[in-house]
């Protein structure tokens, strides 16, 4: 590293070192992810706008979750190679552009255009976090990763929250016009707050891309690991997506700021992570994998057997939600185990085949809701837990018992 690379990097740690600094990137990671689920508390208020039916609009969240998914497969790789402000700047100013075209949207195909290139451009903060592992001190670099993440689940968890308060109050595309004014806000302060970075890879994309489908097939563990949180979170989003028909239903009759209110019962997840991250180090990842979905599991047995009552809804919904986050967290460690030096290209694999399950997921749940109502919720994500559980707990695999 030469003197003025050196100069650089030391003025990037600088950088990061300030609190405002780390409390602008956690804003903005939270806040482009939580992108990706304002629909889900909205999609009563957007069908019935739009006359689309049930199982239709399941498509809006589907397309919006295969729109990430293909965003961070194509996309995020290229923080490799790119200078990072740039490119960050940019996706959030096309962030914002998609969001438009969502908050105008006047049909279900114009909708569903604008959904996957809301998904697409949301990958923001997977540009944000090789760029901070990169130029933080080691001693540092823990602590303002845990503080990015953090602000990452906790946004998740607000996102359908506020979007069924705003939503109910002053109808479903104010959300994502407050959400595009935002993104144009962020990618001012980010442009002035993030230093210039240089790319830390000279591969060209075809390169970047082909080293993806190599560590897909020589690492069984990626593979294990990434179709398990997968299935989890297919069943995951199964039960968000159609929560508010349920809630809306007679059984309920209530609206969708209560359907956004539920996502305060996630918290424990959130506040759960630095307790998963300290028993998978001392218990291993897999061990907890095997947690995570023996809660999931739980959680639509109770779901399926008390959903109906209030109680048993709100107990079911905070234990998908921990199991959810335990899965998440001990997969994605196994994960970064595997390979040194390969981290980004590992977690765009995993985070690839995560939102591919969870797109298809929240498709499912409306479809499966119009046609068999909760009975046929709780019964999908039972099945999909249940494979997960004998793919995991199959003693056949010996080899990858032995495995991180």
């Amino acid at each position: 590293m030469d003197f003025q690379e050196q100069t650089a990097l030391t003025t990037a740690n600088n950088s990061f070192s300030k609190r405002s600094t780390v409390l602008i990137l956690a804003i903005a990671c939270g806040l482009a992810i939580a992108n990706v689920y304002y629909n889900q508390p909205l999609l009563g208020h957007i069908g019935r706008s739009l006359e689309i039916p049930v199982k239709q609009v399941g498509f809006i969240p589907f397309l919006t979750q295969m729109g990430y998914a293909t965003g961070l497969l194509l996309l995020v790789p290229l923080g490799d190679r790119m200078e990072r402000r740039n490119l960050i700047t940019t996706m959030l100013l096309l962030l914002s552009c998609a969001l438009v075209a969502e908050a105008t949207s006047p049909n279900l195909i114009w909708l569903s255009i604008a959904s996957f290139a809301l998904g697409y451009c949301s990958i923001v903060a997977h540009l944000v976090l090789p760029l901070v592992a990169y130029m933080t001190a080691p001693e540092q670099r823990g602590k303002v990763i845990g503080t990015l993440l953090s602000g990452m689940i906790l946004s998740v968890l607000l996102a359908r929250t506020v979007s069924g308060a705003i939503g109910e109050h002053f109808g479903w595309r104010s959300v994502y016009a407050i959400a595009a004014g935002l993104m144009i806000i962020l990618a001012l302060i980010v442009r002035k707050e993030i230093p210039v970075s240089k790319p830390s890879s000279t591969l060209s994309y075809q390169q970047l891309m082909a080293s993806l489908v190599d560590l897909f097939r020589q690492q069984p563990v990626l593979r294990e690991a990434s179709f398990n949180i997968a299935l989890i979170f297919a069943a995951f989003n199964i039960f968000w997506a159609s929560l508010i028909f349920l809630l809306e239903s007679p059984i309920y009759n209530f609206n969708a700021q209560v359907a956004g209110l539920f996502g305060l019962a996630g918290i424990m997840g959130a506040i759960s992570t630095p307790i998963v991250g300290r028993l998978t180090d001392e218990r291993g990842p897999r061990m907890l994998v095997g947690i995570a979905v023996s809660l999931v599991l739980s959680a639509f047995v109770i779901l399926w057997l008390a959903g109906t009552y209030l109680m048993g809804l709100v107990v079911g919904v905070i234990i998908l939600d921990l199991g959810m986050h335990t899965g998440y967290i001990s997969n994605q460690i196994r994960v970064y185990n595997l390979v040194p030096n390969a981290e980004s290209r590992l977690n765009t694999v995993y985070m690839v085949i995560n939102y591919s399950g969870g797109a298809l997921g929240s498709f499912m749940g409306t479809y499966v809701w119009g046609l068999w109502h909760w009975n046929g919720v709780c019964a999908l994500g039972f099945s999909l837990i249940t494979i997960a559980a004998l793919i995991h707990f199959n003693t056949r695999q010996r080899k990858l018992i032995q495995s991180p």
